[in-house]
Protein backbone atom coordinates (compact mmCIF):
# COMPACT_ATOMS: atom_id res chain seq x y z
CA UNK A 1 0.00 0.00 0.00
CA UNK A 2 1.18 3.46 -0.65
CA UNK A 3 0.95 5.99 2.05
CA UNK A 4 0.27 9.95 1.30
CA UNK A 5 2.81 11.87 2.58
CA UNK A 6 1.24 14.00 5.39
CA UNK A 7 1.13 17.26 4.44
CA UNK A 8 0.59 20.22 7.22
CA UNK A 9 -1.40 23.59 7.64
CA UNK A 10 0.44 26.07 9.35
CA UNK A 11 -1.81 28.61 10.58
CA UNK A 12 -3.94 28.52 7.35
CA UNK A 13 -5.26 25.73 4.61
CA UNK A 14 -2.01 26.05 1.97
CA UNK A 15 0.22 23.32 1.43
CA UNK A 16 3.76 23.31 1.03
CA UNK A 17 5.12 22.19 -2.67
CA UNK A 18 8.85 21.39 -2.62
CA UNK A 19 11.50 23.79 -4.48
CA UNK A 20 10.86 24.68 -7.89
CA UNK A 21 13.77 26.30 -8.88
CA UNK A 22 13.78 28.46 -12.36
CA UNK A 23 17.42 27.57 -13.20
CA UNK A 24 18.23 24.13 -13.89
CA UNK A 25 21.56 22.33 -14.36
CA UNK A 26 22.84 20.56 -16.67
CA UNK A 27 23.94 16.64 -16.79
CA UNK A 28 27.60 17.26 -16.28
CA UNK A 29 26.68 19.44 -12.96
CA UNK A 30 24.56 16.26 -11.61
CA UNK A 31 27.01 14.11 -12.72
CA UNK A 32 29.70 16.67 -10.94
CA UNK A 33 27.52 16.10 -7.63
CA UNK A 34 27.84 12.45 -7.46
CA UNK A 35 31.56 12.27 -8.27
CA UNK A 36 32.28 15.01 -5.94
CA UNK A 37 30.33 13.63 -3.08
CA UNK A 38 31.67 9.94 -4.05
CA UNK A 39 35.19 11.05 -4.39
CA UNK A 40 36.25 11.90 -0.95
CA UNK A 41 37.81 11.07 1.98
CA UNK A 42 37.08 7.08 1.84
CA UNK A 43 39.41 6.33 -1.47
CA UNK A 44 42.47 8.00 0.20
CA UNK A 45 42.03 6.49 3.66
CA UNK A 46 40.34 3.55 3.57
CA UNK A 47 42.80 0.81 2.94
CA UNK A 48 45.01 1.36 5.71
CA UNK A 49 41.76 0.48 8.30
CA UNK A 50 41.19 -2.34 6.09
CA UNK A 51 44.53 -3.93 6.29
CA UNK A 52 43.90 -4.05 10.22
CA UNK A 53 41.40 -6.86 8.94
CA UNK A 54 42.66 -8.24 5.71
CA UNK A 55 45.95 -8.19 3.63
CA UNK A 56 45.97 -9.97 0.42
CA UNK A 57 45.25 -7.90 -2.49
CA UNK A 58 42.62 -9.63 -4.00
CA UNK A 59 40.62 -9.54 -0.71
CA UNK A 60 41.09 -5.95 -0.88
CA UNK A 61 40.04 -5.74 -4.52
CA UNK A 62 37.20 -7.97 -4.16
CA UNK A 63 35.81 -5.28 -0.97
CA UNK A 64 36.34 -2.35 -3.83
CA UNK A 65 34.44 -3.94 -6.93
CA UNK A 66 31.82 -4.87 -4.94
CA UNK A 67 31.43 -1.46 -3.47
CA UNK A 68 31.08 -0.35 -7.16
CA UNK A 69 28.76 -3.27 -8.30
CA UNK A 70 26.72 -2.87 -4.98
CA UNK A 71 26.55 0.73 -5.70
CA UNK A 72 25.59 0.36 -9.62
CA UNK A 73 22.89 -1.31 -8.49
CA UNK A 74 21.34 1.24 -5.98
CA UNK A 75 22.12 3.68 -8.23
CA UNK A 76 19.34 1.96 -10.88
CA UNK A 77 16.90 1.77 -8.07
CA UNK A 78 17.28 5.57 -7.62
CA UNK A 79 17.15 6.43 -10.83
CA UNK A 80 14.07 4.49 -11.07
CA UNK A 81 12.87 6.44 -8.15
CA UNK A 82 13.79 9.62 -8.86
CA UNK A 83 12.24 9.88 -12.22
CA UNK A 84 8.89 8.35 -10.96
CA UNK A 85 8.60 11.00 -8.40
CA UNK A 86 10.86 14.05 -9.95
CA UNK A 87 11.13 15.74 -6.79
CA UNK A 88 14.30 16.96 -4.82
CA UNK A 89 14.69 15.04 -0.85
CA UNK A 90 15.69 11.76 -2.18
CA UNK A 91 15.13 9.09 0.46
CA UNK A 92 13.16 11.35 2.80
CA UNK A 93 10.38 11.53 -0.33
CA UNK A 94 10.82 7.90 -1.53
CA UNK A 95 10.34 6.61 2.04
CA UNK A 96 7.46 8.82 2.69
CA UNK A 97 5.47 7.99 0.02
CA UNK A 98 5.91 4.55 -0.21
CA UNK A 99 6.25 3.06 3.54
CA UNK A 100 5.03 5.25 5.68
CA UNK A 101 5.95 9.23 7.00
CA UNK A 102 7.98 8.38 9.83
CA UNK A 103 10.53 6.05 7.67
CA UNK A 104 10.92 9.44 5.40
CA UNK A 105 11.19 11.64 8.58
CA UNK A 106 14.04 8.96 9.82
CA UNK A 107 15.92 9.35 6.54
CA UNK A 108 16.08 13.33 7.08
CA UNK A 109 16.98 13.23 10.34
CA UNK A 110 19.87 10.73 9.82
CA UNK A 111 20.98 12.82 6.84
CA UNK A 112 20.83 16.07 9.12
CA UNK A 113 22.65 15.04 12.07
CA UNK A 114 25.42 11.93 9.95
CA UNK A 115 24.58 10.99 6.92
CA UNK A 116 25.60 14.30 4.96
CA UNK A 117 26.76 16.61 8.17
CA UNK A 118 29.31 13.43 8.91
CA UNK A 119 30.85 13.48 5.72
CA UNK A 120 31.58 17.33 5.57
CA UNK A 121 33.19 17.24 8.70
CA UNK A 122 35.11 13.76 7.72
CA UNK A 123 36.52 15.66 5.09
CA UNK A 124 37.16 18.82 6.66
CA UNK A 125 38.82 16.92 9.07
CA UNK A 126 40.84 15.08 6.68
CA UNK A 127 41.96 18.42 4.71
CA UNK A 128 43.53 19.75 7.52
CA UNK A 129 45.34 15.73 7.96
CA UNK A 130 46.89 16.03 4.40
CA UNK A 131 48.07 19.94 4.97
CA UNK A 132 50.97 18.62 7.37
CA UNK A 133 53.68 19.32 5.15
CA UNK A 134 52.44 22.80 5.48
CA UNK A 135 52.43 22.72 9.02
CA UNK A 136 48.62 22.83 9.44
CA UNK A 137 48.06 18.99 10.69
CA UNK A 138 45.46 18.62 12.77
CA UNK A 139 44.18 22.61 12.51
CA UNK A 140 40.51 22.08 13.34
CA UNK A 141 39.84 25.97 13.23
CA UNK A 142 41.29 25.71 9.61
CA UNK A 143 38.44 22.91 9.25
CA UNK A 144 35.89 25.01 10.33
CA UNK A 145 36.69 27.88 8.34
CA UNK A 146 36.62 25.35 5.34
CA UNK A 147 33.12 24.00 6.10
CA UNK A 148 31.82 27.67 7.06
CA UNK A 149 33.42 29.58 3.65
CA UNK A 150 31.83 26.41 1.59
CA UNK A 151 28.61 27.15 3.10
CA UNK A 152 28.62 30.75 2.22
CA UNK A 153 29.14 29.48 -1.24
CA UNK A 154 26.69 27.52 -1.68
CA UNK A 155 24.17 30.20 0.08
CA UNK A 156 23.10 32.57 -3.12
CA UNK A 157 22.41 31.13 -6.02
CA UNK A 158 22.06 27.95 -7.97
CA UNK A 159 24.75 29.43 -10.86
CA UNK A 160 27.08 30.56 -7.68
CA UNK A 161 26.67 26.41 -6.41
CA UNK A 162 27.08 25.00 -10.22
CA UNK A 163 30.47 27.04 -10.71
CA UNK A 164 32.06 26.15 -7.51
CA UNK A 165 30.74 22.13 -7.94
CA UNK A 166 32.18 22.01 -11.53
CA UNK A 167 35.68 23.49 -11.08
CA UNK A 168 36.20 21.75 -7.80
CA UNK A 169 35.34 18.38 -9.31
CA UNK A 170 37.22 18.65 -12.60
CA UNK A 171 40.25 19.31 -9.99
CA UNK A 172 39.80 16.17 -7.78
CA UNK A 173 39.21 14.19 -11.58
CA UNK A 174 42.42 15.11 -13.41
CA UNK A 175 44.49 15.13 -9.90
CA UNK A 176 43.09 11.34 -9.03
CA UNK A 177 43.83 10.01 -12.82
CA UNK A 178 46.76 11.54 -12.73
CA UNK A 179 47.81 9.73 -9.35
CA UNK A 180 46.71 6.72 -10.83
CA UNK A 181 49.25 7.10 -14.06
CA UNK A 182 51.69 8.27 -11.54
CA UNK A 183 51.33 5.42 -9.36
CA UNK A 184 51.51 2.90 -12.02
CA UNK A 185 54.45 3.84 -14.39
CA UNK A 186 56.75 5.15 -12.23
CA UNK A 187 59.07 2.85 -10.19
CA UNK A 188 58.83 3.32 -6.64
CA UNK A 189 60.10 1.16 -3.91
CA UNK A 190 60.38 -2.68 -4.54
CA UNK A 191 59.45 -3.92 -0.89
CA UNK A 192 54.88 -3.31 -1.28
CA UNK A 193 52.09 -4.58 0.05
CA UNK A 194 50.70 -6.21 -2.98
CA UNK A 195 50.11 -9.65 -2.11
CA UNK A 196 48.07 -12.27 -4.61
CA UNK A 197 48.31 -15.45 -2.92
CA UNK A 198 45.65 -17.70 -1.88
CA UNK A 199 44.54 -16.38 1.36
CA UNK A 200 42.00 -14.32 0.34
CA UNK A 201 39.62 -17.45 0.21
CA UNK A 202 40.28 -17.09 4.39
CA UNK A 203 39.82 -13.88 4.57
CA UNK A 204 36.46 -13.78 2.98
CA UNK A 205 35.06 -15.96 6.02
CA UNK A 206 36.41 -12.98 8.52
CA UNK A 207 33.90 -10.76 10.64
CA UNK A 208 36.32 -7.75 9.49
CA UNK A 209 36.08 -8.76 5.70
CA UNK A 210 32.56 -6.93 6.45
CA UNK A 211 33.65 -4.80 8.35
CA UNK A 212 35.80 -3.53 6.15
CA UNK A 213 32.87 -3.58 3.40
CA UNK A 214 31.68 -0.43 6.04
CA UNK A 215 34.54 1.20 4.66
CA UNK A 216 34.02 1.06 1.35
CA UNK A 217 30.71 1.75 1.18
CA UNK A 218 31.05 4.63 3.10
CA UNK A 219 33.57 5.37 0.56
CA UNK A 220 30.91 4.95 -2.76
CA UNK A 221 28.53 7.30 -0.92
CA UNK A 222 27.38 9.66 -3.04
CA UNK A 223 26.23 7.36 -5.72
CA UNK A 224 22.50 8.59 -5.25
CA UNK A 225 23.27 12.10 -4.76
CA UNK A 226 21.90 13.48 -8.05
CA UNK A 227 18.54 11.64 -7.39
CA UNK A 228 18.41 14.50 -4.14
CA UNK A 229 18.18 17.31 -6.50
CA UNK A 230 15.80 15.97 -9.32
CA UNK A 231 13.44 18.73 -9.59
CA UNK A 232 16.82 21.30 -10.57
CA UNK A 233 18.26 18.84 -12.99
CA UNK A 234 17.14 19.51 -16.69
CA UNK A 235 15.17 16.83 -17.94
CA UNK A 236 15.44 14.60 -15.30
CA UNK A 237 14.22 11.59 -17.15
CA UNK A 238 17.68 11.09 -19.59
CA UNK A 239 20.04 13.54 -17.41
CA UNK A 240 19.55 11.95 -13.94
CA UNK A 241 19.88 8.20 -15.18
CA UNK A 242 22.86 8.98 -16.84
CA UNK A 243 24.36 11.07 -14.14
CA UNK A 244 23.90 8.44 -11.78
CA UNK A 245 24.81 5.38 -13.62
CA UNK A 246 27.44 6.74 -15.62
CA UNK A 247 29.36 8.40 -12.67
CA UNK A 248 29.43 5.64 -10.50
CA UNK A 249 30.63 3.28 -13.44
CA UNK A 250 33.78 5.63 -13.62
CA UNK A 251 34.56 6.37 -10.11
CA UNK A 252 34.23 2.09 -9.55
CA UNK A 253 37.33 1.97 -12.44
CA UNK A 254 39.16 4.82 -10.49
CA UNK A 255 38.53 3.60 -7.07
CA UNK A 256 39.94 -0.41 -7.90
CA UNK A 257 42.89 1.07 -9.23
CA UNK A 258 44.01 3.69 -7.05
CA UNK A 259 44.09 0.88 -4.37
CA UNK A 260 46.28 -1.00 -6.06
CA UNK A 261 48.40 1.77 -6.75
CA UNK A 262 48.51 2.69 -2.58
CA UNK A 263 49.69 -1.53 -2.19
CA UNK A 264 52.44 -1.55 -4.67
CA UNK A 265 54.27 1.94 -3.44
CA UNK A 266 54.10 0.97 0.11
CA UNK A 267 54.08 -2.04 2.97
CA UNK A 268 51.65 -3.15 5.35
CA UNK A 269 53.39 -2.55 8.47
CA UNK A 270 53.74 1.63 6.76
CA UNK A 271 49.76 1.76 5.90
CA UNK A 272 48.37 -0.58 8.71
CA UNK A 273 45.84 1.37 11.18
CA UNK A 274 46.89 4.49 9.22
CA UNK A 275 44.77 7.47 7.91
CA UNK A 276 46.91 8.92 5.84
CA UNK A 277 47.45 5.88 3.44
CA UNK A 278 47.77 8.45 0.24
CA UNK A 279 50.63 10.34 1.46
CA UNK A 280 52.71 7.68 2.75
CA UNK A 281 52.66 5.86 -0.44
CA UNK A 282 53.35 8.96 -2.52
CA UNK A 283 56.15 9.79 -0.28
CA UNK A 284 57.57 6.60 -1.14
CA UNK A 285 56.96 7.16 -4.64
CA UNK A 286 57.93 10.72 -5.20
CA UNK A 287 60.16 11.79 -2.22
CA UNK A 288 59.66 14.43 0.33
CA UNK A 289 58.88 17.21 -1.87
CA UNK A 290 56.38 14.99 -4.27
CA UNK A 291 55.10 13.63 -1.46
CA UNK A 292 54.03 16.81 0.23
CA UNK A 293 52.77 18.26 -3.40
CA UNK A 294 50.60 15.44 -3.75
CA UNK A 295 49.70 15.65 0.24
CA UNK A 296 48.49 19.12 -0.25
CA UNK A 297 46.50 18.87 -3.71
CA UNK A 298 44.60 15.64 -1.77
CA UNK A 299 43.71 18.91 0.49
CA UNK A 300 42.28 20.77 -2.22
CA UNK A 301 40.19 18.41 -4.03
CA UNK A 302 38.38 17.41 -0.46
CA UNK A 303 36.76 20.91 -0.88
CA UNK A 304 34.58 19.41 -3.82
CA UNK A 305 33.32 16.79 -1.47
CA UNK A 306 32.69 19.13 1.11
CA UNK A 307 30.63 21.61 -1.44
CA UNK A 308 28.72 18.57 -2.89
CA UNK A 309 27.51 17.16 0.48
CA UNK A 310 26.47 20.63 1.49
CA UNK A 311 24.27 21.19 -1.84
CA UNK A 312 22.91 18.17 -1.65
CA UNK A 313 22.02 17.78 1.70
CA UNK A 314 20.43 20.59 2.67
CA UNK A 315 17.57 19.75 0.11
CA UNK A 316 16.58 16.77 1.55
CA UNK A 317 16.53 18.76 5.50
CA UNK A 318 14.29 21.10 3.37
CA UNK A 319 11.68 18.50 2.07
CA UNK A 320 11.04 17.58 5.45
CA UNK A 321 11.28 20.99 7.02
CA UNK A 322 8.49 22.03 4.50
CA UNK A 323 5.94 19.23 5.97
CA UNK A 324 7.00 19.32 9.87
CA UNK A 325 6.06 22.53 11.84
CA UNK A 326 9.05 21.81 14.13
CA UNK A 327 11.07 21.96 10.98
CA UNK A 328 9.64 25.13 9.81
CA UNK A 329 12.36 27.45 10.32
CA UNK A 330 14.86 25.58 8.01
CA UNK A 331 12.41 25.73 5.30
CA UNK A 332 13.49 29.94 4.63
CA UNK A 333 14.93 29.97 1.35
CA UNK A 334 16.22 33.34 0.10
CA UNK A 335 15.19 35.43 -3.28
CA UNK A 336 16.56 32.81 -5.89
CA UNK A 337 15.29 29.81 -4.07
CA UNK A 338 18.18 28.55 -2.16
CA UNK A 339 17.45 26.65 1.59
CA UNK A 340 20.49 28.75 3.19
CA UNK A 341 18.23 27.78 6.51
CA UNK A 342 19.14 23.95 5.81
CA UNK A 343 22.56 24.82 4.55
CA UNK A 344 23.32 26.35 7.93
CA UNK A 345 21.72 24.15 9.96
CA UNK A 346 23.99 21.61 8.35
CA UNK A 347 27.14 23.73 8.42
CA UNK A 348 26.81 23.93 12.48
CA UNK A 349 26.07 20.21 12.99
CA UNK A 350 29.17 19.46 10.70
CA UNK A 351 31.59 22.05 12.76
CA UNK A 352 30.26 20.12 15.69
CA UNK A 353 31.32 16.98 14.62
CA UNK A 354 34.45 18.22 13.85
CA UNK A 355 35.18 19.60 17.45
CA UNK A 356 34.31 16.63 18.84
CA UNK A 357 34.41 13.39 17.02
CA UNK A 358 37.45 10.72 16.14
CA UNK A 359 38.02 9.71 12.41
CA UNK A 360 37.37 6.51 12.21
CA UNK A 361 34.38 6.69 15.04
CA UNK A 362 32.50 8.92 12.69
CA UNK A 363 33.24 7.03 9.46
CA UNK A 364 32.22 3.97 11.18
CA UNK A 365 28.97 4.94 12.75
CA UNK A 366 27.95 7.40 9.65
CA UNK A 367 28.57 4.44 7.02
CA UNK A 368 26.21 1.73 9.03
CA UNK A 369 23.37 4.52 9.40
CA UNK A 370 23.60 5.52 5.57
CA UNK A 371 24.15 2.02 4.61
CA UNK A 372 21.02 1.22 6.71
CA UNK A 373 19.03 3.78 4.61
CA UNK A 374 19.99 3.28 1.32
CA UNK A 375 18.87 -0.59 1.76
CA UNK A 376 15.71 0.84 2.91
CA UNK A 377 15.46 3.08 0.50
CA UNK A 378 15.94 0.62 -2.63
CA UNK A 379 13.74 -1.55 -0.97
CA UNK A 380 11.00 1.05 -1.73
CA UNK A 381 11.66 0.83 -5.31
CA UNK A 382 10.02 -2.92 -5.27
CA UNK A 383 6.76 -1.86 -3.86
CA UNK A 384 5.74 0.94 -6.94
CA UNK A 385 2.62 -0.31 -7.91
CA UNK A 386 2.02 1.80 -10.80
CA UNK A 387 4.72 2.29 -13.63
CA UNK A 388 4.08 6.11 -14.67
CA UNK A 389 5.23 6.60 -18.08
CA UNK A 390 8.37 8.63 -18.85
CA UNK A 391 10.07 7.27 -16.38
CA UNK A 392 13.24 5.12 -16.19
CA UNK A 393 13.03 1.17 -15.21
CA UNK A 394 15.95 -0.83 -13.41
CA UNK A 395 17.19 -3.43 -15.41
CA UNK A 396 16.83 -7.13 -14.27
CA UNK A 397 14.67 -5.70 -11.65
CA UNK A 398 13.96 -7.31 -8.88
CA UNK A 399 16.77 -9.55 -8.84
CA UNK A 400 19.72 -6.23 -8.32
CA UNK A 401 17.44 -5.01 -5.53
CA UNK A 402 17.15 -8.13 -3.43
CA UNK A 403 21.16 -8.60 -4.51
CA UNK A 404 21.99 -5.17 -2.98
CA UNK A 405 19.38 -6.18 0.12
CA UNK A 406 20.93 -9.12 0.71
CA UNK A 407 24.81 -7.95 0.65
CA UNK A 408 23.92 -4.45 2.81
CA UNK A 409 22.18 -6.81 5.26
CA UNK A 410 25.37 -9.10 5.80
CA UNK A 411 27.46 -6.01 6.19
CA UNK A 412 25.25 -4.42 8.87
CA UNK A 413 25.01 -7.52 10.89
CA UNK A 414 28.55 -8.52 10.73
CA UNK A 415 29.35 -4.65 11.56
CA UNK A 416 27.04 -4.70 14.58
CA UNK A 417 28.58 -7.78 16.10
CA UNK A 418 32.42 -6.92 15.07
CA UNK A 419 31.84 -3.13 16.04
CA UNK A 420 28.91 -2.65 18.30
CA UNK A 421 29.93 0.73 19.83
CA UNK A 422 29.74 2.21 16.90
CA UNK A 423 26.92 0.37 15.28
CA UNK A 424 24.96 1.39 18.34
CA UNK A 425 25.87 4.95 18.07
CA UNK A 426 24.29 4.72 14.68
CA UNK A 427 20.74 3.01 15.78
CA UNK A 428 20.71 5.49 18.24
CA UNK A 429 20.23 8.26 15.92
CA UNK A 430 17.58 6.89 14.78
CA UNK A 431 16.25 6.15 17.98
CA UNK A 432 16.23 9.48 18.70
CA UNK A 433 15.19 10.87 15.59
CA UNK A 434 11.70 8.27 16.26
CA UNK A 435 11.20 10.21 19.31
CA UNK A 436 11.77 13.37 17.89
CA UNK A 437 9.04 12.15 15.04
CA UNK A 438 6.12 11.72 17.18
CA UNK A 439 6.77 14.76 19.18
CA UNK A 440 6.76 16.82 15.90
CA UNK A 441 3.59 15.24 15.25
CA UNK A 442 1.79 16.55 18.53
CA UNK A 443 2.87 19.72 17.24
CA UNK A 444 1.92 19.86 13.56
CA UNK A 445 -1.53 19.77 11.84
CA UNK A 446 -1.67 16.94 9.75
CA UNK A 447 -4.40 16.30 7.57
Amino acid sequence: MLFPINRISIGHTETFNLIRLKKKITVYTASAIVVANMIGTGVFTSVGFQLNAIQNTWSIVLLWLAGGILALFGAFAYAELGTHFKESGGDYIYLSRVFHPLAGYLSAWAGLTVGFSAPVALAAMAFTKYLAPVGLQGNVWLAIVIIILTGLLHSFTIRHSSILQNFSTIIKVVFIIFLVFLGFFITGNTNNAINFSNSWQQELLKPGFAVSMVYVTFAYTGWNAAAYIADEIHNPLKNLPKALIRSTLFVSLVYVLFQLVLLKNATVNQLEGKEEATFIAFDNLLGTTGGKWVSIFIAIQLIATISSYLWVGPRVTLAMAMEYKLWKPLAKKNKHGIPVAAIWAHVCIAVILTLTGSFEKILLYAGFVLQLMAALTVATSLFLKTKKTGTFTSPFKPVLQIIFLIFSGWVLVFTLADRPLESLIGLGVLLAGGVIYYFDKRLSIIR
